[in-house]
């Protein structure tokens, strides 16, 4: 077996699948909790209740780690997010009543899911490490999650522009408009919208949708 950290290092093992996942799961742990600069692979090894040896027999380095748990973990969040726009937007039904539609989505946008609080953790974590975070690992994130459910919910947008639904210029800017009006949680201190109640959460949805919805209906 090669030392940890080489090139070529044998990672088909027994109970290979099981470890794996065991890593996985503390890795999104510690890495929302510390970051990817504060977290170590001890850490990570404590948390799974493995070896540092057993870790490297899987992942070349801490960066691999890392981008395998975001992407992993950005692909998971980023289909329940565009089935929700498809749901709520992509059907034939879809616009009939759209301020209710819109409403409904940034509902379900907006609700916390527990399985995913790792996930926005490290988020969290990557939005305020600016220029201290590799810009390569940022590109990776991006890439499995934001700009993928963006050009769903911006195709949901063209195809409602072109029955007249809405007056949408750029639907890129406007899937991205979309997402901000409706997760603004500016003032709601650093736990937002999971510190909200369920009339809290749809208040806020609804008042995105409204101020969206003042700036791209239909003129005339």
């Amino acid at each position: 077996m090669t030392e940890p950290g080489e090139p070529g290092r044998v990672r088909t093992r027994k109970g290979y699948p099981a470890k794996r996942r065991a890593i996985l799961r503390a890795s999104r742990k510690v890495f929302g909790q510390a970051g990817y600069g504060g977290a170590s692979i001890d850490e990570i090894a404590e948390e799974a209740g493995v070896s540092t040896r057993t870790i490297y027999n899987h992942f070349v380095s801490k960066e691999e780690l890392f981008a395998t748990v975001v992407t992993e973990s950005t692909e998971q969040v980023a289909d329940s997010h565009e089935a929700m726009t498809l749901r709520h937007l992509g059907g034939v039904a879809a616009g009939d009543d759209l301020e209710a539609d819109l409403i409904r989505l940034a509902r379900d946008w907006v609700r916390p899911r527990p399985e995913f609080t790792d996930h926005f953790a490290i988020v969290g974590r990557i939005s305020t490490a600016g220029d201290d975070f590799p810009a390569h690992l940022r590109e990776t994130w991006q890439k499995a999650g934001p700009l993928r459910v963006q050009r769903t919910l911006a195709s949901c947008m063209s195809r409602l522009a072109e029955r007249g639904l809405l007056r949408v210029p750029d639907v890129d800017f406007a899937a991205q408009h979309f997402v901000v009006l409706v997760t603004n949680t500016w003032g709601r201190g650093p736990a937002g919208a999971d510190a909200m109640c369920e009339d809290e959460l749809n208040a806020m949805a609804t008042a995105g949708v409204r101020a969206f919805l003042y700036g791209y209906l239909p003129r005339g």
